[in-house]
């Protein structure tokens, strides 16, 4: 695949960039929406990688499975200061614009759509008047604990996504609520996108990627692992025929309580749909399995489909952090 369909004139300089590979990098909506609509026009699929930069294997992945379906690929590099609470986490968020350019080339982008804050909100710093939200999804688990987080990311990608038009959009099942989220603001907004979403990228220690991870000193991130340990010890448990969420939750929270430099925000056990939280799990309802906790001052979230991981695996012997009957 190739961006010379769209080659830079000499009235966009500044605004656009050639690079290396044949990666258009755009600043504007205008620019970019127009390369999108010039593709359709020619009878190519376009494919939309929306992402926050600080690119890893994980977006890769994404960016080539878009490149394998569609025939040309946009990813979008923009760190969102409306999904922001904290100044400090924003300020540092890791920001790597050379590198992801090359990466996402690497992986079959043809554009990389990458604006300064003010081309998407133009009175920034000042309250965008006009922002979107999702009531209920986005409102406890990540939205509890980051008050204004789906709002921001809603919002955002709603301009994203009136930008490219009719698209493929690909996102990663890592950050699972905001998955749940952008799927139901694109059904009831009857928005001319088809979402996909793509299995969480881990390293080989089973740590789920995050461009937060390079936040964390090699101590850290070992302790880290504790939050895959977690949700593999709950899907171990629904595999042996436990159903009691409660208990599950429990065995989850203990299996973090092992590592004391870790602050755990949540492990749930809720409806893969709208995230309801479970009472009970039943064979015909699709679960997941949620956590969030900081450490080293970084906040990490994690999720599981348990039945998908049960199947891949033999559950580990139980150990007395998963034992059903040493929990009252």
């Amino acid at each position: 695949m190739t961006t010379t369909l769209f080659p830079p004139s000499p009235t966009t300089l500044g605004i656009e960039r050639q690079v290396a590979g044949n990666v258009r990098v755009i600043e504007t909506i205008s620019q970019c929406a127009t390369a999108l609509d010039a593709a359709r026009a020619a009878g190519l699929s376009v494919g939309l990688v929306p992402t926050m930069g600080a690119l890893h294997a994980g977006h890769c992945s994404l960016v080539e499975r878009a490149s394998a379906e569609c025939d040309l690929v946009v990813v979008t590099v923009f760190v969102n200061p409306l999904q922001f609470g904290d100044p400090d986490d924003i300020a540092r968020y890791p920001r790597t614009l050379e590198s992801d350019v090359e990466l996402a080339g690497t992986a079959g982008a043809g554009i990389v759509f990458a604006p300064p804050v003010k081309e998407m909100y133009p009175g920034f710093p000042a309250a965008v008047a006009t922002t979107v939200s999702v009531a209920g999804l986005g409102d406890h688990w990540e939205g509890a604990s980051r008050p204004g987080h789906f709002d921001g990311v809603s919002t955002v990608v709603a301009k994203l996504f009136a930008m490219s038009g009719r698209c493929r959009a690909y996102f990663g099942e890592k950050d699972f609520q905001q998955l749940a989220v952008v799927r139901r603001m694109v059904r009831d907004l009857s928005l001319p996108i088809e979402i996909i979403g793509c299995p969480t990228m881990r390293d080989e220690d089973g740590l789920a990627l995050s461009s937060r991870n390079v936040r964390l000193s090699s101590d850290q991130r070992r302790v880290a692992l504790v939050l895959s340990r977690s949700l593999r010890a709950g899907a171990a448990l629904i595999a042996r025929g436990e159903g009691r969420a409660q208990v599950i939750e429990d065995a989850m929270a203990r299996v973090v309580a092992e590592e004391p430099s870790v602050d755990l925000d949540y492990a749930a056990v809720v409806h893969a749909d709208d995230l309801r939280g479970v009472a009970s799990i039943r064979p015909d309802v699709a679960i997941r399995l949620l956590i969030a906790a900081t450490v080293g001052g970084v906040r990490l979230i994690d999720n599981l489909d348990p039945r998908a991981h049960s199947a891949e695996r033999t559950p580990p012997p139980m150990s007395s952090a998963t034992d059903p009957k040493g929990i009252s």
